[in-house]
């Protein structure tokens, strides 16, 4: 960095501090430099960016802790954005905000101290011949030992041209070139602006579910691949298991897991347990296939406001080789609060509750880079965006969580009293949505299960029919309702119980599959018809309430996640059950 400070000291390029308040630093005689340019701090060369420019004056945000920088200190800019270094060690790794590697780290980071290994290699294979003509998105080569997907070497965006030098199969290190094309080098690794989307071709609809292993949310609150979704709830309601459920069993071949201002031990759980878990798409570890991006509570602030965009970064560089991805980014409101705490020391005009007007704009142009595209290669890929919400006391009124819902597809709403009931997933059916269930009825219908819309539409009726009539019992009592009413109870009961809570500690009902999920829904459904007939024929309410329906409620922890003809077997014993009080 000194080496840095002296040569752009010689083109005017540097200047002195004049102002320091927490993360924000004001400079004064730094000339030419452009919003979000990047520029380093003090002798040590702390990172910052530029974020307002007034007049002679530079406001930027430091990345670091800036104890010990002081007025008259030199600041120097470096002529590039704030940029991620995105490469064959991303898979499996663990890294901060800036995209720092954290697996041998300190407690405390060294600031501005790169950690990057530049000693590692890889082993390389060229898949394109010399003198290939080749476009931007062209796969070059791939490294066969960099993670449990295959890490592919493309041609960078604006590229095109013919392959005038190649490297021989063998081991590189990441400084190496890798292949020349029309003059250009192509490296091991790549550096890319965090607050800028990658290129694609063009953008598709997203159309195809992401399954996530968990009923309440793959049966009655789906989300696309290449959608977005966020999970709001109070303390205590499971948001983070939630989570690490998702990343553990979605249908993605690449996680990006940002732990954006929640605490240490939360972060260390899922570093240990992905680090144990074995992965049922590749049978090796789950961690192979993870990016960790943590920057917890106790790690610079205005790192945590640029972590969720390097974790996007990250995701966009595996989508363009072709694979689906999905960031979740647990939490926003920490994200947000970075934002309120930078513009109070700024002096921007606030919003409600403090906030800054920009922050809808801010959460818009995170949510907005989720989509399913046709990369520069022609590959059909995805990002998937994923975002827990912390509103304090539970209220869902205030701006970060009324504004997220505006742009998300899918919310999760946890409820605190399925969560004080041990409800897991407390996700709420009366506050939560879906905006991506009708074109993945579509998708289902052409996929062989065209009663997946029905179904749904069976079971979110039920749940808020048992919901009205629950609270009318508690006035009247439940004996004074008609038989058919009651019975609405009991499937409201047997569906919460049987089929929407799950057990994480399960290895039976942990993660569920599509089938079997539909299998539980139909079994309930053709129980609760079976109950209704019965009705129909005058058979008391009483009677049928005083069955044991404890098999077919069982039936989801009791039979393995894919355990299609178990739960079938179940449905057969109740109705056999029933049949017996015609």
């Amino acid at each position: 960095m000194g080496s840095e400070l002296s040569a752009t000291h010689t083109r005017g390029r540097t200047g002195r501090v004049v102002r320091v308040s927490g993360p924000l630093v004001e400079i004064e005689g730094l000339t030419d430099v452009a919003m979000s340019e990047l520029v380093g701090l003090g002798e040590q060369g702390l990172p910052g960016e530029v974020v307002a420019i007034r007049g002679t004056t530079i406001t930027v945000q430091a990345y670091e802790y800036t104890g010990g920088l002081a007025a008259g200190d030199p600041a120097a800019a470096l002529g590039r954005p704030l940029s991620a270094r995105l490469g064959p060690e991303l898979l499996g790794g663990v890294f901060d905000g800036l995209l720092r590697p954290l697996r041998s780290a300190p407690t405390w980071l060294v600031p501005d101290a790169d950690r990057r290994d530049g000693n590692t290699t890889w082993t390389w294979r060229p898949s394109v011949a010399m003198g290939a003509t080749v476009t931007e998105g062209t796969v070059l080569g791939t490294l066969p030992d960099a993670g449990c997907v295959e890490y592919r070497i493309l041609v960078p965006p604006g590229l095109n041209g013919r392959v005038d030098g190649l490297a021989e199969p063998g081991t590189y290190l990441p400084s190496d070139t890798l292949a020349t094309i029309g003059g250009t080098s192509v490296r091991l690794g790549t550096d890319w602006p965090v607050r800028r989307a990658r290129p694609v071709r063009h953008r598709i609809d997203a159309q195809e579910p992401l399954l996530t292993g968990q009923r309440v949310l793959d049966a009655v609150f789906p989300l696309a691949r290449g959608s977005s979704a966020a999970v709001p709830g109070g303390f205590g309601t499971g948001k983070t298991l939630l989570l690490q459920q998702i990343a553990k069993w979605c249908t993605a071949d690449v996680i990006v897991y940002v732990g954006c201002g929640e605490r240490g031990n939360e972060m260390a759980d899922v570093l240990a347990e992905l680090a144990e878990l074995s992965d049922p798409r590749t049978g090796r570890r789950l961690a192979e296939r993870t990016v960790i991006i943590a920057n917890t509570s106790n790690m610079p602030m205005m790192a945590r406001e640029t972590s969720i965009y390097t974790g996007v970064t990250v995701a966009e560089h595996f989508r363009d080789m072709g694979y689906h991805t999905v960031v979740i980014a647990d939490s926003i409101s920490r994200w947000a609060e970075a934002l309120r705490e930078f513009a109070s020391r700024s002096g921007a005009l606030p919003a409600e509750e403090g906030y800054p007007a920009a922050l809808p704009s801010a959460l818009a142009a995170f949510y907005e880079r989720a989509g399913r595209v046709v990369t520069l290669g022609g590959a059909e890929a995805s990002v998937t965006i994923i975002g827990a919400v912390s509103p304090p006391g539970g209220d869902t009124t205030e701006p970060v969580t009324a504004h997220t819902q505006r742009f998300v597809r899918g919310l999760w709403s946890l409820d605190r009293d399925l969560a004080y009931a041990r409800h897991y997933p407390a996700v709420g059916w009366a506050g939560s949505f879906s905006r991506d269930a009708d074109k993945l009825g579509i998708w289902y219908t052409h996929n062989g299960d065209p009663q997946w819309a029905r179904r749904r539409g069976r079971v979110t009726t039920l749940l808020a029919e048992a919901d009205r009539l629950g609270d009318l019992a508690e006035l009247v009592g439940a004996s004074s309702l008609p038989g058919h009413e009651r019975v609405v109870l009991l499937a409201g009961r047997v569906l919460r119980e049987g089929v929407l809570q799950q057990s994480s500690l399960s290895p039976n009902d942990a993660h569920c599959s599509a089938a079997k999920t539909a299998a539980l829904i139909d079994a309930v459904l053709a129980v609760i018809d079976a109950c209704d007939a019965l009705v129909d024929g005058g058979t008391t309410a009483a009677a049928i309430e005083e069955l044991d329906f404890s098999p077919l409620v069982r039936a989801a922890r009791e039979t393995p996640p894919d355990g299609v003809d178990g739960v079938r077997a179940r449905r057969e014993q109740m109705l056999g059950v029933l049949a017996g009080l015609t």
